[in-house]
């Protein structure tokens, strides 16, 4: 036992009081294996004696945590995205057929082609209506004329010849006369019966009749054409047009026409067939700018503006819209305004009436608090939650000490959520491992983070 020598005196005076109390062992045991046995914890129980610091010589870093911290920065509010759905407004469909029935002549134009408004698309055979026609605008030619006539009044010629006529009669009646005062004498004197004095009294009443006649005759064509007439004659044309307009409607409607822009989604008949009225021909999808309309809380609605642009979901692809239009109603039942947004025109091919439609839509919540990392909290009790703040040891100035804070969860975003609770700003808090802290522990910060 002579390297003892060399230690400091009081480790050799704590190794003889161990030697005093243990040497009684360490000599029974006779044999060198025994011997050897007792000697290695004697060993290393030296050893251990004099290795082992004194309460002056240990270092009280060794026993003092490095934790993450961050500063607590208030802040005054925050952004949360809500999504609202909708659905894409039902596009005008058509099956599109004749008003009247006849024989399909022709089909204009094939499935998938986009057509305009009033555009042709099939035709139905149209000669006997245009015979029709043909006779109705003879027959109004033909009560011009008439009408013409009756207006012009009578020619010269024909007033002339009346007054002739009128002329002759009146030297025919003379003549009778003439001959019927004489007739009357030969029969006051007996010699002609008096059947033979009757046929003069009868022909000279037969031209009195005549004369008459004659002279309304030349009278009427004195006094021109009766504003009846006229009349009468102008109603006549007037039938005749209104035939024909009917005629011209039938034809119009021997002509298929698109009722709006559209795109031909399917041709179901072809030429040759002869069609009943209503009968589909071609079925037609607008073509127009598709419509999404998605209800909005009404406080929500009253930040949105005719003509920003947002984003709109439909399935997996995302498509810009422009709002139009935003309807002052409120649903009584869901007490939202509905919002009303036009996709762009490449989009018609891909989307479906009433298909869902989703938009999303950024809002500013008025709410002050501090942003912490999930990683900085612990579960607390009654639905509150615990952080650690560092507060500075009156011994040493490198050294921290932790106090329990308890506070509320405001908000959750991702990994980090607002809180609200007895933090003060510029807190020092352990940002991560406070699993592992207890409360009043001293702690050293290594790295100082900050989140907003």
């Amino acid at each position: 036992m002579a390297f003892h020598s060399s230690l400091p005196q009081n480790k050799t005076r704590q190794f003889r009081n161990w030697w005093r109390q243990h040497r009684r062992m360490v000599i029974l045991g006779s044999t060198t294996g025994l011997l050897l046995l007792g000697a290695i914890p004697v060993t290393q129980f030296a050893v251990s004696q004099l290795t082992a610091p004194t309460p002056e010589e240990s270092t009280p870093k060794a026993n003092i945590l490095p934790v993450e911290t961050l500063t607590a920065e208030p802040v005054t509010g925050y952004e949360v995205s809500r999504t609202y759905t909708g659905e894409v407004a039902a596009l005008r469909s058509s099956n599109i057929g004749f008003e009247r029935s006849g024989q399909l002549v022709s089909v204009l134009v094939e499935s998938g082609d986009r057509v305009t408004a009033r555009q042709p698309l099939a035709r139905l055979d149209t000669q006997n209506l245009q015979t029709q026609r043909q006779q109705l605008l003879a027959e109004k030619s033909r009560a011009m004329a008439q009408l013409a006539e009756l207006q012009a009044g009578p020619r010269q010629e024909d007033i002339a010849a009346a007054r002739a006529e009128v002329q002759n009669i009146q030297e025919q009646l003379r003549l009778k006369k003439a001959q019927r005062s004489r007739r009357e004498f030969l029969y006051n004197e007996g010699a002609i019966s008096k059947e033979e004095l009757d046929e003069f009294t009868y022909s000279e009443n037969a031209l009195k009749a005549r004369l008459t006649q004659a002279q309304s005759n030349l009278d009427k064509l004195r006094n021109g054409t009766r504003p009846e007439q006229i009349a009468a004659q102008k109603a006549r044309i007037q039938q005749i047009n209104a035939n024909i307009a009917d005629l011209d409607v039938t034809l119009s409607k021997s002509t298929l026409k698109a009722p709006f822009a559209a795109i031909v989604s399917h041709r179901q008949i072809d030429e040759g067939t002869v069609v009943s009225a209503g009968q589909p021909v071609v079925r037609l999808v607008e073509n127009a700018t598709p419509e999404v309309r998605v209800g909005i809380p009404a406080n929500t609605a009253q930040t949105m503006r005719v003509g920003q642009t947002q984003t709109v979901q439909l399935g997996e692809q995302t498509y810009n819209a422009t709002i139009t239009s935003i309807l002052p109603e409120v649903d009584p039942e869901t007490r939202t305004q509905t919002v009303v947004l036009d996709l762009k025109q490449a989009a018609l091919t891909q989307i479906n009436p009433g298909q869902t439609a989703r938009i999303e839509i950024k809002e500013r919540i008025q709410q002050t608090g501090y942003w912490l990392p999930t990683s900085a909290l612990t579960e607390g009790v009654r639905g509150l939650w615990t952080c650690y703040v560092l507060t500075p040891s009156p011994d040493n100035p490198e050294v921290y000490q932790l106090q329990q804070q308890s506070v509320e969860i405001i908000h959750e975003q991702g990994d980090r959520v607002l809180v609200q609770g007895t933090i003060q700003p510029g807190d020092q808090l352990v940002a991560t491992g406070v699993h592992r802290l207890v409360p009043s522990q001293e702690v050293r910060p290594v790295v100082a983070t900050s989140q907003r």
